[in-house]
């Protein structure tokens, strides 16, 4: 059984009275998700969601290692891949996509961006980092 392991982020806005969730549309399959790609090397969990959300999007992003949640499924037969996710925070919403890997992104309010991510698995880990982000402001 290969393994393969990815890293990424729920990347938020900063404005905290109106925050949004960047979605982007994945070139490979066109599904709704989030910045994320493969560890390259050595570096860290942080360091690869840090380039991959830079390389995907454009994005200087602040992650907080307070929230960490990891998914594993079989992408294909043989292959078990896990995927972590931080929280990230975009000091603004300029985003200069890359087009090999990017089809599309929208900044949306949370509950809007639960409805259009795609896959089950990103809507768990979605809805645990709206869960975890309302829980800081209690």
């Amino acid at each position: 059984m290969k393994k393969e392991k990815s890293c990424g982020a729920i990347v938020l806005s900063s404005n905290n009275g109106n925050r949004k969730v960047l979605l982007i549309q994945h070139e490979n399959g066109g599904h709704w998700a989030f910045p994320k790609g493969h560890v390259e090397n050595d570096e860290t969990e942080i360091e690869t969601a840090a380039r991959e959300i830079k390389e995907e999007t454009g994005l200087q992003v602040e992650i907080s290692t307070a929230y960490r949640k990891a998914v594993s499924y079989s992408p294909a037969e043989g292959i078990t891949k896990e995927v972590v996710y931080f929280l990230a925070f975009a000091a603004d919403e300029e985003i200069q996509k890359q087009d090999a890997e990017v089809a599309d992104y929208i900044w949306l309010p949370m509950n809007d961006a639960l409805a259009k991510v795609t896959y089950a698995n990103d809507k768990y880990i979605l809805q645990t980092a709206i869960d975890f982000v309302e829980g800081l402001k209690n």
